[in-house]
């Protein structure tokens, strides 16, 4: 008996996951007639955590249909914004540090796991802890356990903070959260940290925060200049921010807080 043949199409966005010869319109795929839709889609290369609406013949299916002969399927891109269930709160693999700083930078609740501890360990977070998981890893995304997942598109630090943002339009509360650990910043005076700044910081600053989890000590430093640079772009094109620690209050982090890896 001759196995049903399909015919999908991916949107745009999706054309980069799947091999050369299946991109850039309809494609023909045999079945096995009993496997699910979510099943093909994913043996193609894309990670269901990037596909948004499916449709059969133009109406809406969800990943367990099965597809049959000559069913025309249409895999859409994912909504932006895209709807959590839960306030949106990430964990990030060890290979997104810095964006993983960035959004701390912001005050989005940004988990990260350096080292490795494996995707089976993180999908368990992911899912304990209602966490997106962020990765570049498509193997990491397809597993089931996860919570929730977003492939990151971009190698450059900037387009991926922006991905993020324009993805899952979280709220912001610049300068509120650690970037070190992910804690909760709070006002403290100078007396406080003096164990450890050095001499200079001691003398030209007098505005400090810090970290009410690792205790890690913020405050206007030599690298602030950059740093409120990515605050304000990202606050200009995502939305106003949050009454957590605003630009220019003692809770703005220095030169602790962002190292570019």
């Amino acid at each position: 008996m001759e196995r049903p043949e399909i015919w999908l199409s991916f949107a745009p966005d999706l054309q980069l996951f799947l091999a050369a010869a299946r991109r850039g319109g309809r494609t023909a795929v045999r079945t096995d007639g009993a496997s699910t839709l979510g099943h093909v889609v994913e043996s193609l290369g894309v990670p269901l955590t990037e596909a948004g609406a499916l449709l059969a013949d133009g109406r809406r299916v969800d990943e367990s249909h099965v597809p049959v002969n000559g069913e025309e399927i249409s895999v859409q891109a994912v909504q932006r914004p895209q709807p959590v269930p839960v306030p949106a709160r990430f964990l990030l693999d060890v290979h997104l540090g810095t964006l993983a700083r960035r959004l701390r930078l912001l005050g989005i609740d940004a988990a990260y796991e350096n080292p490795d501890i494996g995707d089976a360990a993180l999908a368990a977070r992911s899912a304990a802890e209602q966490r997106v998981m962020l990765s570049r890893d498509r193997g990491l995304l397809r597993r089931r356990e996860l919570f929730a997942g977003a492939y990151v598109y971009s190698h450059r630090p900037a387009e991926q903070l922006r991905d993020v943002l324009s993805r899952f339009a979280p709220p912001l509360a610049p300068w509120s959260r650690c970037t070190t650990c992910n804690g909760t910043l709070r006002s403290v005076a100078k007396t406080s940290v003096q164990e450890q700044l050095r001499d200079g910081t001691e003398r030209s600053y007098d505005a400090f925060a810090q970290c009410t989890d690792c205790g890690q000590a913020y405050w206007r430093g030599a690298h602030h200049a950059s740093l409120e640079a990515i605050v304000a772009d990202a606050v200009r094109e995502f939305g106003t921010p949050g009454t957590p620690g605003t630009p220019g209050s003692p809770t703005t982090p220095g030169t602790p807080a962002l190292s570019e890896a």
